[in-house]
């Protein structure tokens, strides 16, 4: 198990392997743990928390076993 850290978008990519685009059009599907952000404006920084990415991450394979 993670502990409950944050993670960057660059950090998101770079471990679920899938492109920003991707990652945004799995997010506004709800297919996708979705970003949080750190302050009240509109460019206030996003971020992820790590346990939600590794629980979605464990999640596809689940899924893929289940499917084969």
């Amino acid at each position: 198990m993670s502990t409950k850290r944050f993670l960057s978008k660059a950090e998101v990519r770079d471990k679920v392997k899938i492109s920003y685009a991707e990652i945004s059009r799995r997010e506004k599907k709800l297919k996708f743990p979705m970003r949080h952000r750190l302050g009240d404006f509109r460019n206030s920084r996003c971020v992820w928390w790590e346990h939600e990415i590794d629980a979605w991450m464990e999640e596809q394979v689940a899924r893929r076993r289940i499917d084969s």
